[in-house]
């Protein structure tokens, strides 16, 4: 009789999603980190040193939202913790945290450009709410906090100078925003140096796409 276990099969979803970002350019090299939380009260996040697009089972750590603390005796945990731990506290319908550098959301992050989410449907459900978080040196306290302070107003954070964060109530959700947001920072980097004017749906439209068209059930965002 084969026995399920949870957390080995979580560790197989967090191995293709780190596949995943690698095969549609949202990390590169050995930066990024990704976690997932368990049904009990801790996550399992990448090690130190791996890398997303080759990563073994054994490569990840499980850490207590509690203490923020290793579970056992397993890998070290990437230095990252203090930015998945402020989520997990902060947001406790949150699933799944992707940090990485991809090439144009990062531009974005880097720079003091807007991202419009009006163009088009993605965008207007996974980039209706974009925070900005100023930079402060990876794996830090200070970044966990100023993360922490961001955290309840959107899904998907922009670190200044270092990156994205983006998370989600799965990892399919969160794999989603990253690549919407991607994609969106794309078109705007393209469209500017092309000189190619995009038309915004109205915000009369925007709104009524968020509550009468089906699509995916509206978030709640604090006010």
């Amino acid at each position: 009789m084969v026995i399920f276990d949870k957390k080995q099969d979580l560790k197989r979803q967090l191995r293709e999603t780190g596949k995943y970002m690698m095969q549609y350019d949202l990390a590169w090299g050995n930066s990024g980190n990704i976690s997932a939380k368990t049904e009990e009260n801790s996550f399992l996040i990448t090690s130190s040193g791996t890398y997303l697009g080759d990563l073994d089972l054994e490569d990840f750590a499980e850490c207590s939202i509690e203490t923020g603390q290793g579970i056992g005796s397993g890998r070290k945990p990437s230095k990252e913790i203090p930015m998945h731990l402020a989520i997990y506290e902060t947001r406790p319908e949150i699933g799944a945290v992707l940090h990485a550098s991809p090439l144009y959301s990062t531009l974005v992050a880097s720079s003091n450009i807007e991202i419009p989410s009006s163009w088009f449907v993605e965008g207007m459900y996974y980039l209706e709410k974009i925070e900005r978080v100023p930079y402060a040196h990876p794996g830090s306290k200070e970044l966990g906090e100023l993360v922490r302070e961001q955290a309840k107003k959107a899904n998907i954070l922009l670190l200044e100078n270092h990156g994205v964060l983006v998370y989600d109530t799965s990892l399919k959700e969160a794999k989603m925003a990253l690549q919407t947001l991607e994609m969106a920072c794309r078109m705007l980097v393209i469209s500017q140096k092309a000189g190619v004017h995009i038309q915004e749906l109205s915000e009369e439209k925007v709104q009524s796409f968020l509550v009468d068209s089906g699509y995916k059930p509206r978030r709640k965002w604090e006010h």
